[in-house]
């Protein structure tokens, strides 16, 4: 499997060390497409301890190399970065993609602990994870969940975070803040939240999240033509035994219809003020996420730093990374240089 990535490596590298040639000269490169996914492998699955979790992660790349976070989100999981990954390993860079709690290999060590899904807790966790591993600051790519994750990283340890690049930009909210009616379209793309907060919401998502899960990836790509080994790769990830309860807690936290937990209090008070992002970043959009999603002017104030948002022609729907790989990885080349 290991002789299969290095291939890989080697028949990326030519086309993207020419490709991050680019990036110095310009602020965004031109694409240059791949094509659709062959299941690339992400390698041996790993596993680190944090004080509450195993969580299960695949790495790529030169253990010297600049590391790089990739955050997946819901209902997706570090498949989302199989393209993505290879051509950042091919040009040096160390590439860790971790589970979300709920998600794959990543577990709880104790039956007792509270399925807590937060967004300080999650934040916590990839903390807890480069603690483990002995990693001082990286870049983070992320999206969904993971793009809400990393914000918070970025906002609340800046010292933990040499770049940022955000799919929907700024994401860091509050149930206080979520109190707030949107217009009737807009509550109507959250129509899974409402489901979610009610008993029956839980049931069917345990029922039938595979069904459910490849609904919302037609609905937040709609022009993606994504075949059924691709769902199936991610999908695996779904039969976590806490995958439905942090799923359904994330949603109810949101609303304010389910408690976090008070250890967190202080650090979702610093969240609930705003705070600005200080670090260089990259925020992306593309022009046809069927996801809620705010539009780049909405945020583009929250980043202070040395900054550049990218919105993607072509069809590009939620799953900006699998979706468009090349772009997604040019631009965690274009932060690290910023």
């Amino acid at each position: 499997m290991e002789q299969k990535i290095d291939t890989q490596r080697r028949s990326l590298m030519g086309g993207f060390l020419a490709l991050a040639g680019l990036a110095t000269l310009a602020p965004m490169a031109q694409a240059i497409p791949l094509p659709a996914s062959t299941g690339r492998s992400l390698g041996t699955l790993r596993t680190v301890r944090t004080a509450e979790l195993e969580i299960g992660y695949a790495e790529l790349g030169p253990a010297s190399g600049q590391p790089v976070i990739l955050l997946h989100g819901w209902p997706y999981d570090i498949h989302s970065f199989e393209d993505v990954a290879p051509l950042l390993a091919g040009a040096g860079y160390r590439v860790l993609m971790p589970y979300l709690r709920g998600y794959g290999s990543t577990r709880f060590l104790s039956k007792d602990t509270f399925r807590n899904a937060q967004q300080t807790a999650v934040a916590l966790d990839i903390i807890g994870m480069m603690d483990a591993l002995k990693i001082d600051t990286a870049i983070f790519g992320a999206f969904d969940w993971g793009a809400r994750t990393a914000c918070i990283i970025a906002a609340l340890f800046p010292e933990r975070c040499k770049g940022l690049v955000s799919v929907s930009g700024y994401l860091i909210g509050t149930p206080a803040g979520n109190q707030k009616p949107l217009p009737p379209q807009a509550e109507y793309e959250w129509w899974y939240q409402y489901y979610f907060a009610t008993e029956r919401g839980r049931l069917g998502y345990e029922a039938n999240r595979n069904d459910f899960n490849r609904l919302i990836w037609k609905t937040a790509s709609p022009k993606w033509a994504f075949d059924e080994a691709t769902f199936a790769r991610s999908a695996a990830a779904f039969d976590n035994p806490d995958h439905v309860d942090i799923v359904v807690h994330n949603y109810r936290w949101r609303l304010g219809l389910a408690d976090g937990e008070r250890k967190y209090d202080a650090l979702e008070a610093r969240l609930a003020a705003g705070p600005a992002i200080t670090v260089p970043s990259i925020t992306m959009e593309g022009d046809a996420n069927g996801a809620p999603h705010p539009p780049p002017a909405a945020y583009a104030k929250k980043f202070t730093g040395k900054y550049q948002h990218r919105t993607l022609a072509g069809g590009i729907g939620h799953n900006l990374p699998h979706e468009a790989p090349r772009e997604f990885a040019q631009a965690i080349i274009d932060v690290a240089a910023m």
